[in-house]
C-alpha cells in the first residue's frame, strides 16, 4: 500500500530529515543561475550518517547537485546515502546521468523530495532500484516544491515562468505620496532585501509608467552598493514606445528587453522562450493589477513601512472585483522584520493561471 509524502517523511531518520532541510537551503543558494534547469540541492551522508558532501546545481552545462556533492564526498560516499531535492536524472543532456554517477560512487540509499515530473529526465529512481539501491521518493515534497524548485516546476507544468510580485507600501497601502514622490517608502534593510530577491530571479519586470516616473536601474547591487557580477534580465513593458533612449535601464550594466507584449500571458510566453523561469514583478499598480486579474501571480512579497500618507496611488490597480465576497485572498507564508519595516510573504489561495502538466520544458531536466 502506498503512503503519503507526510508518512514517508515521518519514517526517515532525523539525520536524513536534517540533510533534506540542508539540501533545500543549498538549492536556494543558486536561484537565478540555473535556468532553464532546476535549482537542486544535494547532501551525501557517509555510511555512519556523517555529512561528507554538499552540492547545488551549477549553471547550464555544469555539474548537477549530486555530482558536486559526490566529488566533495570522495570515497566516503561508498555505502552511504544521497539526499536530494529532485529525483536524479537518468538521461544524458549537456551532462551525464546523475543516477549513473550515484551508482559509480557506491551510494546505497537515495532519499528524494520531488519525483521527476518530465519524461525527458525520468527513470532515475527505477534505474537505481534496478541496481539494488534503496530509493525513497516524496520526502518533505511540499516544502521542496514551494522552495527553490517552484520556478522550474511552474515551467514544467504550465509552460510559463513563476511570478513573484514585490511591492513596497505604507500602512494605508500607498506606494507613493500624492505628489508622486516614492523614494523611499521603506528603509535600507528592505531595499537590501529587494536586491536579494532580484539576484534569485531570471528577470525583473516593470511597466513603462514606472520606468518613466522612477527611472529605475533594476540591477542587483551588493551591500557596498557595487553592481553584482551576475544580473537578471531587465524587462520594460512598453507597448507605446515611450521609453526614452536616456533611460537608466538601457545602459550596459545588465541585459534589457523592451517588450511590446499586450497581456501578462503574452509577456510570460516571451520570457519563457528566453529560458526565464523566475520573474520578479516590480511594476506599479496597473501592471500588478493586470497580472493579478490574469491569475498569474504565484507569490507576493509585500514590504510594509510604518507610515501613513492618506493619499497617493494604492499598491494595486483595478481588479474588477464587485464585492468583498469576490476578493482575492492570500495565505501568509511568513512575516519578517526588516529594520523598521515588515516583510510579508504570501501565496494566492485562489490561482487561476495556466494548466496542465507536460512532458518537459526543453531544459536538461532532472537534477
Amino acid at each position: 500500500m502506498s503512503t503519503s509524502p507526510a508518512e514517508r517523511s515521518a519514517s526517515i531518520p532525523a539525520h536524513e530529515s536534517s540533510a533534506m532541510a540542508r539540501a533545500r537551503e543549498l538549492g536556494a543558494t543558486v536561484l537565478g543561475t540555473t535556468s532553464p534547469n532546476p535549482a537542486v540541492g544535494a547532501v551525501v551522508l557517509a555510511a555512519d550518517g556523517d555529512v561528507v558532501g554538499e552540492g547545488a546545481t551549477h549553471p547550464p552545462g555544469g555539474p548537477h547537485a549530486e555530482v558536486v556533492a559526490l566529488a566533495q564526498a570522495g570515497g566516503r560516499a561508498r555505502g552511504g546515502t544521497a539526499v536530494v531535492t529532485l529525483e536524479p536524472c537518468a538521461h544524458t543532456g549537456r551532462t551525464g546521468p546523475c543516477a549513473e554517477a550515484l551508482l559509480a560512487a557506491g551510494i546505497a540509499r537515495v532519499v528524494v523530495a520531488v519525483p521527476e515530473p518530465t519524461e525527458l529526465a525520468g527513470g532515475g529512481a527505477d534505474r537505481l532500484r534496478a541496481a539494488g539501491v534503496d530509493v525513497v521518493l516524496g520526502v518533505e515534497q511540499a516544502a521542496a516544491e514551494r522552495g527553490a524548485l517552484a520556478g522550474w516546476l511552474t515551467g514544467v507544468r504550465e509552460q510559463r515562468p513563476y511570478v513573484i510580485w514585490k511591492v513596497a507600501a505604507t500602512l494605508d497601502g500607498r506606494v507613493a505620496a500624492a505628489d508622486g514622490s516614492s523614494r523611499w517608502v521603506t528603509g535600507p534593510e528592505a531595499r537590501a532585501e529587494v536586491h536579494r530577491l532580484r539576484a534569485g530571479c531570471d528577470a525583473v519586470v516593470v511597466g513603462s509608467g514606472t520606468a518613466l516616473t522612477d527611472d529605475p536601474h533594476l540591477t542587483v547591487r551588493d551591500t557596498g552598493g557595487a553592481v553584482a557580477g551576475r544580473q537578471p534580465l531587465r524587462v520594460v513593458v512598453d507597448r507605446r514606445d515611450r521609453l526614452p533612449a536616456t533611460a537608466r535601464v538601457l545602459d550596459d550594466a545588465a541585459p534589457t528587453l523592451v517588450s511590446h507584449a499586450a497581456t501578462p500571458a503574452e509577456l510570460l510566453a516571451e520570457l519563457f522562450d528566453r529560458d526565464v523561469r523566475r520573474v520578479l514583478l516590480e511594476g506599479g499598480p496597473t501592471l500588478a493589477g493586470a497580472f493579478l486579474r490574469a491569475g498569474l501571480v504565484d507569490e507576493a512579497v509585500v514590504h510594509l513601512a510604518p507610515k501613513l500618507l492618506g493619499a497617493g496611488p494604492s499598491l494595486v490597480g483595478e481588479l474588477g472585483i464587485p464585492g468583498i465576497g469576490s476578493a482575492l485572498t492570500f495565505s501568509v507564508a511568513d512575516v519578517l522584520p526588516l529594520g523598521g519595516d515588515v516583510q510579508i510573504r504570501l501565496h494566492p489561495t485562489r490561482h487561476t493561471g495556466g494548466g496542465t502538466r507536460t512532458g518537459g520544458d526543453g531544459a536538461d531536466g532532472g537534477s
